[in-house]
């Protein structure tokens, strides 16, 4: 099975052509793959481009746990840089399809960077979801082994909890990261970002990533912390997002529709034994 590799500020992935391959691999297979020491080592898998009724092409996302994700910035990023390397795309943007709705993918700097836009962003507890009764879920708090955190919750076609801090620690995303992630408020379970604000034009996050754990960088996680950051009056409607990864630049439009821009990187192509499928 052969994949083509790509990184988006230190969060990579694995893209799976389903022209070659139009079955996804099973969850064990896909964690074995996404495996640091046992597999090719990777924070997900793309299968794409598949057929789609709404959009150009269709994209499936895979964490390394196996599970779904709705939605992923970073990696409709890399997997719009595959198509640009397999001469599908070209500087006209393109529509891809994915669980968390459609998005649109445009090509940069000869494909250095991608602009996409991620779709809107809503606080509605019923759309991210959160328990409880209906309710824009601002300035909540949430208990995590006896300490208490003010929250916002958010979707951008999947979920996010964020958390202000007024320092965010790659500890703190470590420590903290994975009680939000599975806490009962939280019935699809969420990503996670601990939120400092540097001035009205820049942020700085931590991620724990829904099926992931620590990363480095993530798009998704970036325009819900800029949209949080924006409703809470901190920042203006153009944000510089400061990640361990790398920093990517979100424009917050009326309704808080999220334009993001940042690079990608190939690293190359990689194939995976049968022996090692066989573990």
């Amino acid at each position: 099975m052969q994949f083509e590799k790509y990184h988006a500020l230190g969060n990579d992935y694995l893209v799976l052509n389903a022209t070659s391959y139009p079955a996804a691999p099973g969850p064990e297979t896909i964690r074995l793959i996404c495996h640091r020491n046992f597999g090719l080592g990777s924070d997900g898998i793309l299968h794409g481009p598949m057929p789609s009724k709404r959009a150009d092409f269709g994209l499936r996302i895979y964490n390394p746990d196996g599970g779904e994700a709705e939605k992923s910035g970073n990696g409709i990023r890399i997997f719009s840089r595959f198509l640009w390397d397999s001469g599908l795309m070209k500087h006209e943007a393109v529509s891809i399809d994915t669980l968390g709705g459609v998005v649109r993918s445009r090509a940069l700097d000869d494909a250095a960077q991608f602009e996409v836009e991620m779709g809107k962003v809503t606080f509605l507890s019923s759309e991210i979801p959160v328990s409880g009764p209906a309710r824009e879920v601002l300035h909540e708090t949430i208990e995590i082994d006896g300490q208490e955190f003010r929250m916002f919750a958010a979707s951008i076609g999947n979920p996010h909890c964020v958390i202000p801090v007024p320092e965010a620690t790659p500890e703190m995303a470590k420590t903290i990261g994975p009680g939000i992630e599975s806490h009962p408020m939280f019935p699809n379970r969420t990503n996670v970002q601990f939120l400092k604000i540097i001035d009205r034009e820049n942020i700085r996050i931590e991620i724990w990533e829904r099926g992931a754990g620590y990363t480095l960088a993530s798009g998704s996680s970036s325009s819900a912390a800029a949209a949080v950051a924006h409703r809470m009056g901190s920042v203006d409607n153009a944000v510089t997002v400061h990640m361990p990864g790398g920093k990517l630049r979100i424009e917050i439009a009326a309704g808080y529709e999220i334009v993001m821009t940042g690079p990608v990187t190939r690293i190359g192509t990689m194939e995976i034994d049968p022996e090692a499928l066989a573990q």
